[in-house]
């Protein structure tokens, strides 16, 4: 399988119109089945398996819980018409101090499945124009309209899943 690139190299273009704001809702809502459906049946030891220094598939689903906060945070920048978005730790120390292995993997779904609910359901309650309002990303040091938060947030799901798919299947 190819290994998922890493995330703090990618680049992103948001050229894609704001419109498209009920499809990103809709793939930010699905989330958390893809995240059960990828980890149902998955032996706790496999999930809890530590490559090296790298975090385990069941950290990275706890990661994705932990990113929440930012998201709404976010989300909520918009609204209050911030001149930048908050800004995220880049060392992930909110993950690393977790101890998601800790913890059973069903508690971290249900947890990750309330807190994405609660985002989706601000998003989809806002006004339309702001999903096309621009505010600048901090680490990106580029404009993001709403709609590109969204998308960002998408991606990094994804990213997150991949790994974990990557975790549990080479074994």
């Amino acid at each position: 399988m190819n290994q998922a690139p890493i995330w703090f190299e990618r680049k992103f273009e948001f050229t894609f119109p704001a419109e498209l704001h009920p499809n990103l809702c809709a793939r930010l809502r699905g989330t958390p089945a893809r995240l059960e459906e990828v980890v149902r049946g998955v032996a706790r030891d496999l999930l809890r398996r530590k490559p090296g220094e790298k975090w385990s598939a069941q950290e990275h689903a706890g990661h994705l819980l932990d990113l929440e906060p930012l998201w709404m945070a976010r989300v909520n920048d918009y609204f209050a018409e911030a001149s930048m978005l908050t800004v995220a730790d880049l060392s992930n120390q909110k993950t690393h101090d977790a101890q998601h292995n800790l913890r059973p993997i069903g508690e971290i779904l249900s947890n990750f499945r309330n807190e994405r609910s609660r985002l989706v359901n601000r998003v989809e309650k806002m006004d339309p124009a702001l999903f096309a309002r621009a505010i600048l990303h901090p680490r990106l040091k580029t404009p993001m309209r709403l709609v590109d938060h969204l998308y960002f947030a998408a991606e990094h799901d994804d990213h997150h899943l991949a790994h974990i798919w990557e975790l549990i299947s080479e074994s």
